[in-house]
């Protein structure tokens, strides 16, 4: 038999002052069995720290070949933005890069391990691909306080991630990579 996705819900107040967005967002989160609770904390901040009009989870999850697990669609349903989560493969992060207009890596993981996988493969415009990692310990962190039904606040000033969720609170900097 298999194992149903696990719900988790999350009211976000989102200030992301380098940006000049301040919305407040209702999601509900499809963690995969198959998705590390990591991946899904990381999958989330992405979201929020990508947040435009148009921007969606994958309709096929974490399990999705065609499409990464965040992505963002214009009014007439041209991709835009493809962002990844983790340790994509090269292939991926190519085929993102020919297809929308701008393509972004969230990763949980060791920043050096993740772009020793990419850097020297065939990847479209791979100069222009940020590789953003967050903190393995703050990720851990927010792990442990998660629950099915989540209040949070997300604010980022000159690139540090100010995260309080469900009473606790966290930061860490956002720290960009590129793969040449």
């Amino acid at each position: 038999m298999a194992l149903n996705a696990t719900m988790h819900n999350f009211t976000v107040q989102l200030a992301d002052v380098d940006r000049g967005v301040y919305e407040e967002v209702e999601l509900r989160v499809a963690r995969h069995p198959s998705e590390s609770a990591e991946f899904m904390v990381t999958r989330l901040l992405a979201y929020c720290l990508e947040y435009e009009d148009g921007i969606t989870f994958s309709d096929g999850g974490v399990s999705s070949t065609d499409e990464p697990a965040v992505l963002v669609r214009d009014l007439t349903g041209r991709l835009t933005a493809w962002i990844e989560i983790g340790a994509p493969d090269a292939d991926r992060v190519h085929r993102g890069s020919k297809i929308a207009d701008r393509v972004a890596v969230y990763t949980h993981r060791d920043p050096a391990k993740v772009l020793a996988q990419l850097t020297g493969k065939r990847i479209h415009r791979a100069d222009a691909i940020p590789v953003y990692s967050l903190d393995r310990a703050f990720v851990d962190e927010v792990v442990a306080v998660i629950d099915r039904r989540n209040t949070a606040s997300v604010s980022v000033t000159e690139r540090v991630l100010y995260l309080e969720i469900n009473g606790a609170t966290f930061s860490t900097p956002i720290e960009e990579h590129r793969l040449v």
